[in-house]
């Protein structure tokens, strides 16, 4: 294993596969485009059936990355081991709490999703749950961020994102989005039962697919002169008001 941009990963087709069969939580796999040979299909094959993301990219992309032999794939090495939404939730439950996740679409950046995560265990959130694709790389600068709460909060990542909201609204989870184009204030809604706060990407906010599934679309109103915040702070917010207002409806 060798260190690179605060990330630890493996490289070369052998120690890839090696990691993927011992049962390593990996975070993606990169895999030259022009790569072609049988160890490198029995990685493509293990990381369809195990849902390992894996992206072909150019074999400069790889080279960037490291200059020692990487015979064309590198597998990035996860700090946290993922949970399954599904098993946690009933678990949740049966603990006799109300489920409260945070769902992030599409947050990209390691520092945000570190913030967020350590915002999320101080509010005393269950899980963060992600997409398999598109989110940010969980590395040592996120889990430094988090001040260590990446080792204790629980991160469950799906395939389709859309579907897993369904489930949790089978499940009884309320799912609320928030969102600077809803007119509905955050504070004015009722948020104390079993929750899933969506939270956008920072460059155009929560996709309109996951705005659908929502059964509330909230906003946080800004009196000054800027039209939204950094998607930790909204996060930040908006994990606390469930805070208050749960507190406040305590016997």
């Amino acid at each position: 294993m060798e260190k690179g941009d605060n990330t630890g990963f493996v490289f070369g087709q052998h120690p890839v596969l090696e990691a993927i069969q011992s049962g390593k939580e990996i975070e993606k796999i990169l895999l030259s485009s022009t790569s072609k040979s049988p160890q490198t299909n029995e990685i493509v094959a293990l990381s369809r059936k195990l849902n390992i993301p894996l992206q072909q990219v150019p074999i400069d992309k790889l080279h960037r990355i490291t200059r020692k032999n990487h015979q064309g794939v590198i597998a990035f090495i996860s700090p946290v081991v993922y949970q399954l939404i599904e098993q946690l939730i009933p678990m949740i439950y049966e603990a006799g709490r109300m489920p409260f996740v945070v769902v992030l679409d599409r947050v990209t950046d390691v520092r945000n999703f570190g913030a967020i995560a350590r915002t999320a265990y101080a509010a005393g959130a269950d899980a963060i749950l992600i997409p398999s694709r598109g989110s940010a790389l969980i590395n040592a600068d996120a889990v430094k961020t988090s001040a260590g709460a990446l080792a204790h909060i629980n991160v469950c990542r799906t395939d389709n994102l859309k579907t897993t909201l369904d489930f949790l609204k089978e499940s009884g989870l309320t799912i609320a989005a928030v969102s600077e184009k809803s007119s509905s204030i955050l504070w004015e809604t009722p948020l104390t039962g079993p929750i899933a706060l969506i939270m956008g990407s920072e460059e155009d906010g929560v996709s309109e697919a996951y705005l659908k599934k929502a059964d509330y679309h909230l906003s946080i109103p800004m009196p000054g002169q800027i039209d939204s915040l950094n998607v930790s702070v909204a996060t930040g917010i908006a994990c606390f008001e469930i805070v208050r207002q749960r507190l406040q409806n305590q016997p």
